[in-house]
């Protein structure tokens, strides 16, 4: 054994490897991604990995991989379980032969996420196991331990950190890696996989008689734990348990719940045994509710009366100030901090020569007027340039654009959606607005890249995610089969071309599809594509701010003029931008 300080993703990552592991799958997703960017790039893969379309596609693959008896991972965000909840949801009535995790990485705060929704929520409505880490460490072996767990009651997993466990670091305990070829192997049983309704009854009552076996050997793993101590408990899950423990008085009984479904019996007797209890955990009140079912005449703390908030992360001074307000004093203080005054803002904002920065610009320039549907990506950040109106989820653009333009709207639509995102969610709203007769322009953002995940390769790249060259998908054949008459690709970076396009396509009816294309300047850098950088000629600007207006963070100002800093990639858009042609490229003296 050997110890190393990890990131929480590398701790998981290693603890799959020490399962063994036959079959990875998955859709980037932060904070899940790195996991399979991590297998990806070991030089001796003996497992099969890939980046799939979309999570319902992943969980697809590795329940079929599952099914021939190999040990299977399928990771993706919470947002991404409501992707693949459909085979989620059946997967717990077919069970598997060989073992099947599904990372779903849960995002308190919604650091980098539309919504906080709890991945616990999904296992109880499946009725499958969850395991909850509270440390890095546990997220090691919970990872770990998962398969053989999947495998011990046949049945899918849930493994849900959060952010903070996926990207804090912590010293980790490892074991050694575990090299197990397992051949696939499906053996037919109609009785199992071909879910009939005469069938499915019978699963369904197989499903449940699994749940006192799963709660008894949850227990006996020790990933639910209990510890009485005095008159008071503190129940808590996942990584507010961490917090709690670092606070907690010494006569406060302590019970830790790491895995799901939890053993009433079990619990109600730990709960019973107390004057009241408090319940501390993120999101949903998952434990809470259950800790009410069995608690009797014991009064019970938490987010139902106020104690803990519903949303948003909690922190070890979080923890201490829930603590105070029933009654518990912490067994240290947290001296109160005030921020400094008049720091600015540093919102999040698109990259010195984004190709997506030109796109809005100019939509807002043609359709002064215009409705902006938009997608999950880098581009979410044309809300600060006021070209994103909307944004649902993966694919929503399209089909949210589609809907406005029947509702009887006027304003011209125009939607956007990346490259990936398109390939992910959004070829079934183009068929759908299509074949109903939608009037409405989508621009296709196609970056060549997964970008705001961590620029994973997708179907349009040209390689999968081990590197092998698969031919690149082309999207103008995609958008013709889908039925669109009209679709265009421009270069996002000659504003000429790209507004011509944009008022063309507004005077044709039905559906238009325009792509714009260009590599993420991210990307483009790697791969030692240099154009040279710009600059401003100071005798000539007449300082009218529309050049800084434009939104580039490597534009500026010195003094009154305009300046390019050291970010500028050369992309040469403010140069068409200004209108005194203060702007040109940098001579080198």
């Amino acid at each position: 054994m050997t110890t190393q300080y990890l990131l929480g993703n590398e701790a998981i990552a290693r603890g799959c490897l020490e399962s063994p592991l036959h079959f990875v799958t998955g859709y980037p997703g932060t904070p899940s991604s790195e996991v399979i960017d991590i297998l990806r790039s070991l030089p001796e893969r003996d497992y099969y990995i890939e980046w799939s379309v979309n999570e319902k596609v992943a969980l697809e693959n590795a329940l079929a991989a599952a099914w021939c008896g190999q040990r299977a991972l399928c990771t993706m965000k919470h947002v991404g379980l409501n992707v693949a909840a459909d085979p989620l949801m059946t997967s717990a009535y077919t069970g598997v032969t060989g073992g099947l995790v599904i990372m779903s990485a849960d995002d308190p705060f919604a650091h980098s996420s539309q919504n906080e929704q709890d991945s616990r929520c999904y296992a109880l409505f499946a009725r499958i196991p969850c395991l909850d880490p509270a440390t890095i460490q546990e997220a090691h072996d919970m990872a770990r331990d998962a398969f053989s767990l999947s495998e011990e009651f046949s049945i899918p997993v849930i493994f849900r950190p959060t952010t903070r466990i996926c990207h804090s670091k912590g010293d980790t305990i490892l074991g050694e890696r575990v090299i197990s070829p397992r051949k696939g192997e499906f053996h037919k049983n109609p009785q199992q996989y071909v879910v009939i309704p005469a069938h499915t009854r019978v699963l369904h009552k197989k499903l449940n008689q699994k749940q006192p076996l799963i709660k008894k050997a949850l227990l006996a793993k020790g990933y639910n734990q209990a510890r009485e101590r005095g008159r008071v408990a503190v129940v808590a899950s996942g990584i507010a348990a961490s917090y709690v423990q670092e606070i907690l008085p010494p006569d406060i009984s302590f019970m830790k719940i790491g895995a799901y479904p939890i053993d009433e019996e079990w619990l109600g007797e730990f709960i019973r045994k107390h004057e009241r209890v408090l319940v501390i955990e993120e999101l949903h009140p998952v434990v809470e509710e259950a800790v009410r079912q069995v608690a009797g005449c014991v009064p019970v703390h938490g987010k139902k009366d106020g104690m803990v908030p519903y949303e948003g992360e909690l922190s070890t001074m979080a923890v201490a100030g829930i603590m105070q307000k029933c009654g518990i004093t912490p067994a240290r203080s947290f001296p109160e901090t005030v921020p400094a005054g008049d720091l600015p803002g540093r919102p999040p904002i698109l990259c010195a020569g984004c190709m997506h920065r030109p796109v809005f610009y100019s939509m807002r320039k043609v359709f002064k007027d215009g409705i902006f549907p938009s997608d999950i990506g880098c581009y979410t950040l044309g809300l600060q340039l006021g070209a994103v109106d909307t944004t649902i989820c993966m694919g929503a653009s399209i089909t949210i654009a589609s809907g406005i333009s029947h509702s009887g709207e006027e304003h011209e639509v125009v939607a956007t959606i990346g490259d990936s995102t398109f390939l992910h969610a959004g070829i079934p709203g183009l068929l759908n607005a299509v074949y109903n007769g939608a009037r409405m322009i989508l621009i296709i953002l196609d970056n060549r890249i997964t970008a705001m995940t961590g620029h994973q390769p997708n179907p349009t790249t040209g390689e999968t995610a081990c590197g092998i060259a698969t031919p690149p998908v082309s999207l103008e054949a995609l958008c013709r089969a889908c039925g669109v008459a009209h679709v265009e690709t421009v270069d996002p970076y000659d504003l000429t071309s790209l507004q011509a396009a944009l008022k063309e396509a507004r005077e044709r009816l039905g559906v238009k599809v325009i792509i714009a294309r260009q590599p993420c300047v991210i990307i483009a850098r790697r791969a030692g594509i240099r154009r040279g950088r710009f600059q401003v000629d100071p005798d000539t600007c007449t300082e009218c701010g529309l050049c800084i207006k434009f939104g580039c963070p490597a534009l500026e100002k010195a003094g009154e003029k305009a300046y390019i800093n050291d970010l500028c990639s050369g992309c040469g858009v403010c140069a068409q931008i200004c209108p005194s042609g203060a702007i040109g490229k940098e001579v080198k003296r």
